[in-house]
């Protein structure tokens, strides 16, 4: 049952990463385009979340979840320091 609902968060998170680039592309309002970009990484974060319980215990997949989750924060944050100037 877990395996779904993180298969659905990283479905969710994908959705939401195409719905952001699509309305960049319609509008070029840059935070548009940093929080796609967020949402993108989020969903890897998420997939490799999946990845990781679906996996044997040998691998361990909680050091690449932590970057990508950490990536997509340093992403939205740039984004929204560089979108203030």
């Amino acid at each position: 049952m877990a395996i779904v609902i993180y298969s659905l968060c990283a479905l969710t998170c994908l959705v939401a990463a195409a719905l952001l680039l699509r309305g960049y592309a319609h509008t070029r309002f840059r935070l548009l385009f940093w929080s796609g970009l967020c949402f993108v990484t989020l969903t890897l974060s998420n997939a490799l979340n999946v990845v990781d319980r679906l996996t044997p215990t040998q691998i361990n997949l909680i050091p690449a979840r932590l970057v990508t989750a950490l990536a997509a924060v340093v992403l939205i944050l740039f984004g929204l320091i560089w979108e203030r100037n």
